[in-house]
Formats: C-alpha cells, sequence, structure tokens
C-alpha cells in the first residue's frame, strides 16, 4: 500500500508525464507545420513514450491500492526560435524530470517503499538516456549551424526513429 506522501507525489508526476507528452506533441504539430517531418516524428514519438510514462505510474499507483488524480494540464509553448532552441529546451526540461524522479526516489527510500524504489529504477536510466540524447542532438545542431544540407540529413535521421513499448508495459502483457 503507498503512503499518502507517495500517492501524492506519484499523482504529481502523472500531471508532469501528461504536460510533458503534451509539450512534445507541440513541438512535434510545429516542426510538421514548417516542413521538418522527421524531427515532428521523432518529436511525436517522444509524445507516445511520455503518455507510456503516465501509463506506468498510473498502473503503480493503482496496483499500489493508491487512487489516481488527474488534474488540469498547464500550457505549452507552440513555436521555437530554431531546432537548436527546440532540443535546448527538451533538454533543459528533462533535467527537471531528472530531478522530479530523483526526489520520488528520495521519497521512496524513506518510506521504506521498495516497490516503487523497483519501479522508479526504471525511470533513473531512462532519464539519462533522454538527457544523453538531447545532448547529442543538440552538439550535432551546433556543428550543422545554418547549413541546408545538414539540417536536411538531421531531419531525415530523425525521422528513421521507431518506437517500442517501454519495457514496464511490455512486461505486462
Amino acid at each position: 500500500m503507498l503512503s499518502k506522501r507517495m500517492e501524492e507525489a506519484l499523482n504529481a508526476q502523472v500531471n508532469a508525464e501528461f504536460w510533458s507528452a503534451y509539450l512534445y506533441l507541440s513541438m512535434s504539430m510545429y516542426f510538421e507545420n514548417i516542413g521538418y517531418k522527421g524531427i515532428a516524428h521523432w518529436f511525436a514519438v517522444q509524445f507516445k513514450e511520455e503518455q507510456d510514462h503516465a501509463t506506468i505510474f498510473i498502473n503503480h499507483i493503482n496496483s499500489r491500492d493508491g487512487k489516481v488524480t488527474l488534474m488540469p494540464i498547464d500550457k505549452v509553448d507552440t513555436s521555437w526560435d530554431s531546432i537548436l532552441h527546440a532540443f535546448e529546451e527538451t533538454l533543459r526540461y528533462e533535467k527537471i524530470v531528472t530531478g522530479r524522479i530523483n526526489d520520488l526516489y528520495t521519497i521512496a527510500l524513506e518510506e521504506n517503499d521498495y516497490a516503487s524504489q523497483s519501479m522508479l529504477k526504471w525511470f533513473v536510466d531512462e532519464q539519462v538516456e533522454e538527457e544523453e540524447t538531447a545532448r547529442d542532438y543538440i552538439d550535432a545542431l551546433k556543428k550543422i549551424g545554418d547549413h541546408g544540407y545538414g539540417l536536411y540529413m538531421f531531419d531525415k535521421e530523425l525521422a528513421a526513429r521507431t518506437y517500442a513499448v517501454p519495457e514496464p508495459l511490455s512486461n505486462q502483457a
């Protein structure tokens, strides 16, 4: 059974994951509208991932006799100055998410909530990957600059991204 403190913190994370999904959907729509279909696709996959992350938290709350409380989703940005700016914002936000996951893990430790610790371990590892990917794209975009062919190739590379259901959800099948 979840403590009240853990339940409230996990519900806040559900909201944060849905906000993240909404942000990435907004980024996807922005890049679709300005003709970068590959980048739009990459952010659309991010949108799906964040929805699945929310579902993992929801399933965990429900499996521990907690109550899921959905909250309103705050407004997100709808345009970015450049592709580089969008990925810098992605990295900035992923660092915030990393902090939130670490805070959840700390609560789980303090509450001796071993089941939540186990679930959160996957997210700790996931955040390392999310930040690394964003940093790699930022580095690439800084090298590319405003060169059209480089941006064209970057867009094509991101179009090849495939979606894989996160392990905690794939194990439930």
